[in-house]
């Protein structure tokens, strides 16, 4: 019952009364006599919170529309809030120029290449769009593909095998977990952002493995930290291993231009193996890339089933990743009111008592509650005040490390900030212990 220790004990006491009493329908469990699906993983744990949430007449924070553009501000429900749970970091989404080149692409391709690359599924675009995702990363090539997800699933799944090892940082994103777990290597966890803790673990298992696959964050999506990038590439050649760093949440976000980790520590990108990463957030699109040497690129494009057994890039998506690229590149100034924006939330945060974390004020701070319900319940009061926020809870995150989880925008104003910080911290304080 972790999912409701943010409860006082008598109310805990109450729901779980009024849980006990629900009818046999309302249960997740398989209902006798027909195959159901109540043993699937997590069902009942889902369900407990879900029924939690009812009971407690709270509506459910996840699935809300957006009508329009979700920036800065966002229209939902038939009235404009403050949204702080879109990836659009530098406001690209929805550019002018990023939307014309969007539709010049549609006019000019159509809407889907209608087939994958390998077969005939290959456009002009998509080398244009790989040829800048190599050069923003320093790497000699690149191959682009529908889903950031898929990427690390089917590059890991495919390049590692049961005599192998991957050592990765216990933050790191789904799905490099499901890509290592794909792969049947053997897995290996170190504490998040410890490169100490990450040599230990190399220096018992390497002898046993046939190659080896670091892979870490150049930008925590939960936490907003970052980790010493020199270390673990000392790391990966002391051991003879691959280094992956996925720049999800990093291009755009770190260094002067935007170019990720590397820029920002100042390290010569060629030192890292493996760039991944998305095309959903900075750059207003959808889909995944691996930036890195010729050799692998053209590997992956003739041995990933991610990117053989799946339709090409949409045009009109790779041209829109294309022109943010541009973008980006041309006004830097975006990436540092992007900065001052998220340097501005977390001093403020912090000022108010709230718990932010280990977050580096870069794009992403959370708000750490400590409970699921909590989570939910400060979310909902806070989408009343004109904030759009989203809670992260249980299995998510440790129930302990429940959060409501702030993407911070260019497009955000100073007001906006103020505003914000401001509210959470009284909202919070006005549920007491609920």
């Amino acid at each position: 019952m972790a999912s409701i220790s943010g409860l006082s004990a008598k109310a805990r006491a109450a729901l779980l009364a009024r849980m006990s009493q629900r009818k046999p329908d309302q249960q997740a469990e398989t209902p006798a006599g027909r195959r159901g699906f109540g043993d699937l993983p997590g069902m009942k744990e889902h369900d407990m919170l879900r029924s939690a949430i009812e009971t407690l007449n709270l509506r459910s924070p996840f699935f809300r529309e957006h009508d329009g553009i979700a920036a800065g501000h966002s229209r939902m429900g038939n009235r404009e809030v403050v949204n702080f749970s879109s990836y659009n970091y530098l406001g690209l989404n929805g550019h002018p120029r990023v939307a014309e080149a969007a539709k010049s692409a549609i006019d000019r391709y159509g809407i889907s290449v209608s087939a994958s690359r390998l077969v005939s599924g290959e456009r002009p675009i998509h080398a244009e769009l790989e040829a800048a995702l190599a050069k923003l990363h320093g790497a000699e090539a690149a191959i682009a593909m529908v889903s950031g997800h898929a990427t690390n699933v089917t590059t890991i799944g495919q390049m590692m095998g049961p005599r192998d090892l991957i050592l990765h940082d216990a933050a790191i994103h789904n799905s490099c977990l499901e890509g290592a777990r794909l792969s049947g290597a053997r897995r290996v966890a170190f504490a998040h952002n410890d490169w100490q803790a990450a040599g230990r673990e190399l220096a018992a298992a390497r002898a046993g493995a046939s190659k080896v696959l670091i892979l870490i964050e150049g930008h925590y999506s939960m936490d907003g930290d970052t980790p010493d990038l020199a270390r673990f590439i000392a790391l990966a050649r002391q051991y003879d291993a691959w280094l992956m760093v996925d720049e999800a949440h990093s291009v755009g976000v770190l260094g002067a231009t935007g170019r990720g980790i590397a820029e920002a520590q100042g390290i010569d990108p060629a030192e890292v193996d493996i760039w991944m990463g998305t095309l959903s957030k900075t750059l207003s699109a959808c889909g995944g890339y691996i930036a890195g040497s010729r050799v692998l690129v053209d590997w992956l494009r003739h041995a990933a089933p991610g990117f053989i057994y799946s339709v090409g890039l949409a045009p009109a998506l790779a041209a829109a990743a294309i022109e943010s690229i541009r973008l980006m590149q041309a006004e830097p100034e975006r990436v540092a009111k992007l900065n001052a924006n998220a340097a501005l939330f977390t001093r403020l945060a912090r000022e108010a008592g709230l718990d932010t974390g280990a977050s580096e004020g870069h794009a992403i701070v959370p708000v750490i509650l400590g409970s699921s319900l909590r989570a939910v319940r400060l979310s909902e009061a806070l989408f009343q005040a004109g904030l759009n926020v989203q809670p992260i809870i249980f299995p998510a995150v440790p129930e302990k490390s429940a959060r409501l989880r702030f993407f911070i925008s260019a497009d955000h104003s100073e007001e906006d900030i103020r505003f914000a910080v401001k509210t959470v911290a009284e909202t919070n304080a006005s549920l007491g212990q609920v």
